[in-house]
Formats: C-alpha cells, sequence, structure tokens
C-alpha cells in the first residue's frame, strides 16, 4: 500500500468493459486476460445478463433470506442441482463467495458428524500450497504460508498432507479425527497453477467413502467451464459430498456463491427445533434475486451460445501458443488446465531457477504486459492466464503475444 499511495503513482483506472476487453480512464484498451480475478466467463456487459439483472432490480433487488425465499434463488437452485446427476448433490445453501462458500461446507462437515453421535470428526484433511479463501475456517485450510501463516493461532484443526500417499499413510486415530477432505479438483490456483495427477479425484472418492470422511470440493475457480467441463469433477466422474461454487457462478457480474449437498446430509439436520439441530449460519445477501436472476442468465448462455463445445478447439489452440511460448529463454515450466494456464518466469532455463523472490519479476512482468495490451496478475513469478471463455482465437495468439514481448522487455537483459 506504500507503494499504491505513493503521489507518483497513478492508479489503473478501469471505467468500462465489453465483451473481452477493459477500458481505463485513459481510453486505453487491455484484453482480461485473467478474467477480472478469474471470475468472468461470456465477457464484460453480456447484454443478456446486463438484461436479466435490470429486470430483477425494477422488480425486487432484495429481500431477506431468512425465513422467507424469493424466486430467482428457487429457479436458480433448481438449475444448479439439474447440472449433476440424479439424486446426488440435491440441496443448494446460498452465501457470498468463494471463502463462505467453503466456510458453511466446513461447520456442515462438523455438524453432521455431531448430530450423529462422533464428535471426534472435527478435523480437515488439505494440502500443501492448498488455497481456499480468507476468511476464518477457509484460511485455516490453505497451505501458502505468506498467507495463511500469522493467522495459525486463530486456524481451525487441519491435517497438511503433501498428495494422495500421505493420505495413505495417515494413523487410524488420526483418520477417525477427520471430518473432510478438502481439494482444489485437478488443479490448485494460488499456489502457482499446479496441476494433479489423473486419477487423483477418484482415489480420494474411494478413499473418503471407506473411512467414512466427507469430501469437500473446492471449484470456485474451477467451476462454470474453466477445464474444458462446466465443472472440474466431471473428468474423473466424481461426485463429492459438498460442491464450492462462487465466482464464475454469475458469469462475473455479481457476487453470489453457493454450496451444494447431498440429500443424506441434509436430513441429518432435520428435526424439532427444540432438538437443536439447526445449522445457525447465513448471509445479510444469501440468495439475493439480483445474483441469482445473473447467474441463471450465465447458465442460459452456456446453452445459447454453445460455450462448451466453442471452447474445445480454443483450448487446444491455447495449448498450441503456449507450447511455442515454451522456446523463450526465460520462460520456464507451463501448466494448462482447460482455459487456464500458469507460465514460470524463471532466471536460468535449465536448471528452472526463479529470479530473487525480492525482484517482483512476475508482477514487473505483467506491469510491461500492459502497454502491450493485456491485464493479468501473476503468482510470484507464474503468470496466470486465464480469459473469460469468450476469447477469439486471435486474441488468444495476442494475449500469448503479449506476455512473450512482456517477458523480453524485463528479463532480456
Amino acid at each position: 500500500m506504500r507503494d499504491w499511495c505513493d503521489p507518483g503513482h497513478e492508479p489503473l483506472v478501469i471505467v468500462e468493459g465489453r465483451g473481452s476487453r477493459l477500458f481505463d480512464a485513459r481510453g486505453q484498451t487491455y484484453l482480461d486476460g485473467n478474467s477480472s480475478i478469474w471470475t468472468n466467463i461470456h465477457g464484460h456487459s453480456h447484454p443478456k445478463i446486463v438484461g436479466a439483472i435490470q429486470a430483477q432490480a425494477a422488480k425486487l433487488a432484495h429481500s431477506s433470506f431468512l425465513g422467507l425465499t424469493n424466486e430467482p434463488a428457487i429457479c436458480l437452485a433448481e438449475r444448479l442441482v439439474s447440472l449433476f446427476p440424479p439424486q446426488t448433490l440435491t440441496r443448494v445453501f446460498f452465501t457470498d463467495d468463494g471463502s463462505t462458500a467453503i466456510e458453511v461446507a466446513l461447520k456442515m462437515a462438523v455438524q453432521f458428524h455431531q448430530l450423529r453421535g462422533d464428535p471426534v470428526r472435527s478435523r480437515f484433511a488439505t494440502f500443501e500450497n492448498a488455497y481456499h479463501g480468507d476468511t476464518a475456517g477457509a484460511a485455516s485450510l490453505g497451505g501458502i504460508g505468506v498467507f495463511h501463516d500469522r493467522f495459525a493461532p486463530l486456524q481451525f484443526p487441519v491435517k497438511r498432507i503433501h498428495d494422495f500417499s500421505g493420505l495413505e499413510a495417515l494413523a487410524p486415530e488420526t483418520i477417525k479425527s477427520l471430518a473432510a477432505v478438502v481439494i482444489e479438483p485437478l488443479i490448485q490456483g494460488a499456489a502457482g497453477m499446479r496441476t494433479w495427477p489423473g486419477g487423483l479425484l477418484r482415489n480420494l472418492r474411494g478413499w473418503c467413502d471407506r473411512h467414512g470422511v466427507l469430501l469437500i470440493l473446492d471449484e470456485v475457480m474451477t467451476g462454470f467451464g474453466r477445464t474444458g467441463r462446466m465443472f472440474a469433477c466431471e473428468h474423473e466422474s466424481v461426485v463429492p459430498d459438498f460442491i464450492a461454487l462462487a465466482k464464475g457462478l454469475t458469469g462475473g457480474t455479481m457476487p453470489l456463491a453457493a454450496t451444494l449437498t447431498t440429500e443424506h446430509i441434509f436430513e441429518t439436520f432435520l428435526g424439532d427445533y427444540a432438538e437443536m439441530k439447526t445449522l445457525f449460519y447465513g448471509h445479510s445477501y444469501s440468495g439475493n434475486p439480483l445474483g441469482c436472476a445473473a447467474a441463471m442468465a450465465s447458465l442460459d448462455l452456456f446453452k445459447e451460445e454453445e460455450t462448451l463445445t466453442n471452447l474445445q478447439p480454443k483450448i487446444r489452440l491455447l495449448g498450441e501458443a503456449l507450447c511455442d511460448l515454451a522456446s523463450e529463454p526465460h520462460v520456464g515450466e507451463i501448466r494448462q488446465c482447460g482455459f487456464m494456464a500458469g507460465i514460470d518466469v524463471v532466471a536460468e532455463k535449465a536448471s528452472q531457477t526463479f529470479y530473487p523472490w525480492q525482484m517482483n519479476t512476475g508482477a514487473r512482468v505483467c506491469q510491461a504486459a500492459r502497454n502491450h495490451g493485456l491485464l493479468t496478475r501473476p503468482i510470484r513469478d507464474t503468470l496466470v492466464l486465464m480469459p473469460p471463455l469468450c476469447f477469439t482465437e486471435q486474441e488468444i495468439g495476442q494475449s500469448v503475444q503479449a506476455l512473450r514481448s512482456a517477458i523480453i522487455d524485463i528479463c532480456a537483459h
């Protein structure tokens, strides 16, 4: 913030978005290379989503979701449930963002075991370098020190593991203390776009079933087409006990999140009020009509514009462009998952040696990319390219070329 507040610093003020492009207060145009922090799906100011929000705002902008409901929330819950195999994820709990979607899944998991007479199950197994949000419970799951270590005294009890073999090696008494395993399926985002080996999700599902542990999937980043399918778990035909959705849920237009769970878990919370089975949790804007209207419009667009079908050749083209980028002397490993990629910027290619972190190389490259018409953000020295799904083939090429030019600007000296 000291640099941000420096009198010599001029913040980039975004004033308009159209399709895949953003416009600043000085009239400069940029490709949105990270989907406005991994949220935008169909492009900015899409007329269908804008129209849905306007129509809903003229009718009902907000009403309490505590003891009441509203038509858009009802319809959206039905639509979300229909995206999964019948009789699997049948119940929806609305919140505000990815962190709170995870937060409520954690609380549901713990309370579920309590209600079943197994209160010892109050810990969570999570993975090194994980990121699941910044609220207290979600941050407890995180394995990235710079985000989470300062708040360790406040965290939920967590058993952190490196990979599936680490899960298998847990002692029986540790396994009996676990409420759930939590994972970002297929790819870890804030870890630097690190991909998981194939089959991991299936193995996790089987392990959880054998040991009576719930499975929570964090699809806040990977959901709504990013991996090439609507949800990452579809790639391995896995249905979790909880799935957290946010970011792209509304097409990247309104804050809204949803946690889906099974009928079995839902029914465990049912009873007379005096039994105190209630999940006492809620947010002021849970199930807000504007967000729900935007989300339904976004889901309509997936069908009307055949988004997932049209995305497949773009994924292949992105892979080809990244393969060509890999020949640059300061480009290290490149990891792609669907329409998402992480590109390591390295000081030494042969040894894959990164620059000293104090040099802030990744941020400087992204700053330079603005001069070539691209906005994105790094994770340390990993450049993230995660465009809206509406990107054209030409825009894919322009984005990769902008990164190439920016890397040369910063590193070729």
